[in-house]
């Protein structure tokens, strides 16, 4: 199976204590009536260039994020509280600015409250909880995109002779997404080292209480459906996992 298949989108190719340690999307402001939409989609003038999907309205109105001529660099704290424990973020705007920017912005506007983890995935070499819709559906976004900010350290996955998988190891935060460029809410959080192929930009990690919870979410197990393999390796968790509330510590 295809990286792209395996980390593709579903239909489309409380303040916490901020103890940081070790660690697929899209949306928009539909069209009117009045001939709006042969209009371009808005875009913001820095360096990101978050853009505007009309045929992707979003899931939960918010704006356009910030977008500076100088990206911040340092790194931010955030927290996700879930219904099995805090999961502790450090963001990493060094390596991934646009990308953090979005989250922090979408992290403010309450975009990720009261949201629900859709999909949890158990193969040999992906082993992922993915969030980020607020419809719970893998379809979800911010009604907006963004460009890739892809690894270029990760190391190499083993076994690949080829050179071209590499290891996002257990503990990474990164983005999913539904080809080059098309970053938006969802995310995903890797509870076990993962071989993929470098398409998706990694922005921060997730810390050992963290990383706890994840276990106990993959722990459960995933929903099974009528033509999937048994055990089943990707869909809903059979634990839901549940984000409460989403914040960013300063």
């Amino acid at each position: 199976m295809s990286d792209r298949a395996l980390l593709r989108l579903a239909a489309r190719a409380v303040v916490a204590a901020c103890t940081i340690g070790s660690l697929v999307a899209v949306g928009a402001v539909p069209a009117s009536a009045d001939g709006a939409a042969d209009k371009p989609p808005r875009t913001t003038k820095g360096p990101c260039h978050y853009t505007e999907t009309p045929d992707e309205p979003a899931a939960r109105k918010v704006p356009l994020p910030p977008d500076p001529r100088r990206t911040p660099t340092r790194r931010t704290s955030a927290v996700l509280k879930t219904n099995h424990g805090d999961i502790g973020l450090t963001l990493d705007a060094a390596k991934a600015p646009c990308t953090v920017q979005s989250f922090v912005h979408l992290v403010k506007h309450r975009f990720y409250d009261v949201t629900s983890c859709h999909r949890l995935t158990a193969y040999d070499r992906l082993k992922v909880l993915q969030c980020g819709d607020p419809n719970f559906t893998g379809e979800g976004g911010p009604g907006y995109r963004y460009k890739d900010e892809l690894p270029t350290d990760l190391p190499p996955w083993p076994g690949d002779t080829t050179g071209t998988r590499k290891t996002y190891a257990r503990g990474v935060l990164a983005m999913a997404n539904a080809g080059p460029d098309t970053n938006g809410s969802q995310f995903f959080l890797v509870y076990g080292d993962s071989g993929l192929l470098p398409n998706y930009t990694v922005f921060g990690t997730v810390d050992a209480a963290g990383l706890a919870a994840l276990d106990r979410i993959a722990a459960g197990g995933i929903q099974p459906t009528p033509d999937g393999p048994t055990p089943p390796v990707d869909g809903k968790p059979v634990l839901p996992a549940d984000i409460k509330d989403a914040r960013v510590c300063h």
